[in-house]
């Protein structure tokens, strides 16, 4: 690599990098350790190659869904939250209705709606649903997801003592940051893998 007057730092690619400290900046600063540490992609070699990222097969899409879920799950586990008893893994909206009485008909359609959330908390004072996901690549899935995230937020607080939670994470967002903002004036439980590395379920449950 080549570093100019200003500190950055320009990677060529067909010349084989010196040192291993070399190495490990360059995947320090791309964020490929993180990849690696959280499991965000089953094979690195093919995330590299553009596999993972740029094919549209619901299989791959579905693999990541679950491996974020995955991720979410270790992190509550972290948070000394057990299942079964503190969270409850992919529930239904009508599930949670029936098992602790509540009425969830204003993000229901009036009980039109079979919701499924990835993750359900219940604590003395509070029912929390979670939604994951991760977009390593940008696309009009994301806007939609931030829309209807955004519809679930405003119709959430009409609630008590229900709390709606979005973790999402990947670099598919530098695109849609905007929409990505929209929820987040609507929506302030939105977390990242960050967040969830500095301990905010510790904090939130």
């Amino acid at each position: 690599y080549c570093q100019d007057e200003l500190g950055a730092l320009t990677y060529s690619f067909d010349k084989q990098i010196q040192t291993i400290e070399q190495y490990k900046y360059f995947m320090r600063k791309t964020g490929l350790f993180d990849i690696i540490k959280n499991h965000i992609v089953s094979n690195l070699y093919d995330y590299a190659m553009g596999v993972e990222v740029g094919l549209d097969s619901n299989g791959r899409k579905n693999r990541g869904g679950h491996q974020m879920e995955n991720l979410v799950e270790n992190y509550l586990k972290k948070a000394c939250l057990v299942k079964n008893k503190d969270y409850f893994p992919e529930m239904y909206l009508n599930d949670i209705e029936t098992k602790w009485n509540v009425d969830l008909s204003a993000i229901s359609a009036n009980g039109t709606s079979t919701k499924r959330w990835d993750f359900v908390i219940k604590t003395t004072s509070c029912i929390y649903v979670i939604e994951t996901n991760f977009y390593a690549s940008s696309g009009s899935k994301l806007n939609e997801t931030a829309r209807s995230y955004k519809m679930i937020a405003e119709e959430a607080k009409k609630i008590p003592n229900f709390r709606f939670i979005w973790i999402t994470d990947g670099a598919g967002w530098n695109n849609s940051k905007r929409n990505l903002q929209e929820t987040f004036d609507a929506l302030e439980t939105i977390y990242n893998i960050a967040d969830m590395e500095n301990g905010v379920f510790s904090k939130l449950f």
